[in-house]
């Protein structure tokens, strides 16, 4: 059986989990167990062994505020929880470069030393280490991923008490900062959800003692499932932390794509009664329980199978998340020279599917699909496991078939030359 674009996810995404174990201080199984989307975690440096110097710095926010060039929304900034409007810290970047909503350093600087937050917004899109990293959580996880750095004054609080609608990680980069955390009042909030529908509760809430009142340290890391409540303050220096945010799949989108599904059954798209006195509910009482039933009986007739839901789940992941970047210029030039000794992988972070269609076999690799010659099968089934592989040691194409198959792949962008 050819292996759906989840089981692809998860072979690419095995073992260790490396991306993730770097967030957490226990086993990846254990995390999933008994932590995702049930409760916190906090992992110390001295467990994890390890900082996230690699990952970003100091040094890292001054190069992206004054080198970089960025532009809102990649940056915005907040005071005492407050967002700040942008021509606060923005401002045309001079000839050749007249765009108004640059970030300026020297806006920046007279707000920070005022006490304003730095919040670097979507850094897994402009950080090359983050942009790394990220692409490796998303195959960990399955989930998608986004990464904002919060770069907080010496004792300034952030925001105020709050939850998110996705699952974060915090890993503490600077100096140190102190959060604690409430238990939720609205659990599990979905994307449309957002704290300040129950603004009252949470305040309320805030005013309990917490579940954990800690303060993080460089290379420390909390795990927060959606809908936990906190804040934080800095503490002492300027503290620099990054705040992972994990958008997961619900079942609420499962039951999403049965309700989706069913609006092709003729039964459920016939119109309501003429007439229909909507200021009198109890009129609708029999045509909701008909509705239901026929619902259940649409689903019967043609279940939604774990495929196709998979199917739906991989397409929207591939729509929101980007795969492992590619470089044009060295990949042109490595083309050139592609060979059997040549090293190939599949791009980490693509869902991959592949089958057989007569003398044809299909390859749907993210949101395209090719078609290439049957016997292309067992090498194509080969590189959707994501390993380092020989253009000459795949299976069942001689040398001169290898090389065709591969140029190609990696022209569509599909494989990666490695080095």
């Amino acid at each position: 059986m050819n292996p759906s674009p989840h089981e692809a996810r998860a072979e690419r995404g095995s073992g260790n989990r490396p991306a993730l174990s770097r967030c957490i201080n226990i086993d990846a199984a254990e995390f999933a167990a008994h932590y995702w989307g049930r409760g916190p975690l906090l992992s110390r440096a001295d467990s994890l062994e390890r900082d996230f110097s690699d990952l970003f710095s100091s040094d890292a926010v001054d190069e992206l505020v004054s080198e970089r060039g960025l532009r809102t929304p990649f940056m915005r900034m907040a005071t005492e929880g407050k967002v700040l409007a942008t021509d606060r810290f923005t401002a045309p970047g001079g000839f050749g470069a007249e765009v108004a909503d640059q970030v300026s350093s020297d806006k920046v600087l007279a707000e920070f030393a005022a006490g304003a937050t730095i919040v670097l917004q979507g850094l897994h899109r402009t950080w090359p280490p983050i942009i790394d990293f990220t692409t490796h959580l998303v195959a960990d996880l399955g989930h998608p991923v986004q990464v904002n750095a919060y770069v907080t004054p010496a004792s300034s609080r952030g925001f105020d008490p709050h939850y998110d609608v996705h699952d974060v990680f915090v890993l503490q980069i600077a100096g140190e900062k102190r959060w604690r955390i409430h238990s939720p009042v609205h659990p599990d909030p979905l994307a449309d959800q957002p704290w300040s529908q129950h603004s009252k509760a949470v305040a309320d809430e805030a005013t309990n003692a917490p579940v954990i009142d800690e303060v993080l340290r460089p290379g420390d890391a909390l795990y927060l499932p959606r809908g936990w409540i906190h804040s934080a303050e800095a503490l002492g220096d300027t503290s620099v932390h990054l705040t992972i945010g994990m958008s997961a799949f619900t079942r609420a989108d499962l039951v999403a794509h049965v309700i989706t599904k069913t609006r092709a059954d003729a039964s459920l798209r016939s119109s309501l009664p003429l007439g229909l006195d909507l200021d009198e509910p109890d009129a609708l009482a029999g045509v909701l329980a008909e509705t239901l039933a026929d619902l259940v009986a649409a689903i019967q007739r043609d279940p939604i199978t774990p495929d196709a839901a998979a199917a739906s789940l991989a397409r929207r992941l591939t729509n929101i998340t980007r795969p492992e970047p590619v470089r044009p210029l060295a990949t042109v030039a490595g083309l050139a020279h592609l060979d059997v000794a040549s090293v190939v992988r599949w791009r980490l972070g693509l869902a991959g599917r592949v089958e057989a269609r007569g003398a044809t076999v299909s390859l749907t690799a993210g949101t395209r699909t090719l078609s290439l010659p049957v016997v292309a099968h067992a090498a194509l089934e080969r590189l959707l496991l994501g390993e380092s592989t020989p253009v000459g040691a795949l299976p069942g194409l001689d040398d001169e078939d290898a090389i065709v198959v591969c140029r190609r792949l990696v022209r569509e962008g599909v494989l990666v030359l490695e080095a």
